[in-house]
This record gives C-alpha cells, sequence and structure tokens, in this order.
C-alpha cells in the first residue's frame, strides 16, 4: 500500500499492483495492473483499474480513470449515515457506523477508502473474496447506495386563535 500526493488536493493509495501476462504466439505478453483509489478525505473518493506497458503507465492511467469515477461519500457526525450489506461477484462486505472517537475498525482496502473518504468513525467486514479489486469495486457500490439522512421539515406555525379559557 504506497501512499503518493497528487498536484491537486486528492491524495492517492496504491491498493493492487500485479503483472500480467498474454500468451501470444511468440511467447508471452507482461504488462501490469494497477489499482489505485483517491480521496480528498472530504466525502469524494474514486477508484481506477488500468493496464500499462510499465507500472508508470499503468499508475498514469489509473488516475486518470480514478478522476473519472469520483462519488460523493455522505456522512453524519462522521460516520456512516446508517448500516449496509452489500455484495459484488463473491465479495461480500458489510458497512456500519460507529460512535464517534471509536476510530475505523476495517481491514484491507475498506480501510483505506473510508480514510481517503474522510469518515472518522466506523466499522466494517470482508465476507467472502479476499480479492483486493473486487472488494474496492464492493465498497464503492455500497458506499454510492449510502442514503442521507433527511432531517423533517418543521411545519410553520399556523396564525390560530388560541381560546386560552377552555385550555
Amino acid at each position: 500500500m504506497r501512499e503518493f500526493k497528487s498536484e491537486d488536493e486528492f491524495e492517492q493509495k496504491l491498493v493492487d499492483l500485479a503483472r500480467v501476462t498474454r500468451v501470444m504466439a511468440g511467447g508471452k505478453r507482461m504488462r501490469f495492473r494497477a489499482c489505485l483509489v483517491i480521496g480528498n478525505r472530504k466525502g469524494q473518493i474514486g477508484y481506477g483499474l488500468a493496464k500499462g506497458n510499465d507500472v508508470a503507465l499503468a499508475m498514469g492511467k489509473a488516475l486518470r480513470m480514478a478522476k473519472k469515477n469520483l462519488i460523493t461519500v455522505f456522512t453524519v457526525k462522521g460516520t456512516l449515515p446508517h448500516e449496509i450489506r452489500f455484495k459484488y461477484k463473491a465479495a461480500k462486505i458489510i458497512l456500519k457506523p460507529a460512535v464517534a472517537g471509536k476510530g475505523i475498525k476495517a481491514g484491507g482496502v475498506i480501510r483505506i477508502i473510508l480514510e481517503l473518504a474522510g469518515v472518522q468513525s466506523a466499522t466494517s467486514k470482508i465476507l467472502g473474496s479476499k480479492n483486493k479489486v473486487n472488494n474496492v469495486r464492493a465498497t464503492f457500490l455500497a458506499l454510492e447506495k449510502l442514503k442521507p439522512i433527511e432531517e423533517k421539515p418543521v411545519e410553520p406555525l399556523k396564525d390560530e386563535k388560541i381560546d386560552l379559557d377552555n385550555f
């Protein structure tokens, strides 16, 4: 898990870097696959997954893709608004709000994503697949499904005369 600073306000962390090969008639062709997560710690996060002939090309492509795929995470007092369970392929995740000051109790890629999103307190569990890329996708899809808590509008007082004698 490498951490980089980009030129703007987004921080970026490399979640997964893999060497992938393709077998052709003349032999094997090697490329690199990079999975990168960016965030501004104020609710905006994005992820990118890209391949390139070398690591720098793959990371550059992943960064551009992450900037295109930005989402906004709704938080309430530094935590998630409600619990959510999500399944993407074989990856299953549970995200729960936590009491303020408890911190992020999460493992793997969920911790990185929640930190970059600016969530201060949350609990999570990864079930099923240990595949980092699928867990990133599952977490992002779950965070997109979070709904902000709507405050009930206060009804204005009606101008009615109150009979204080019969009160």
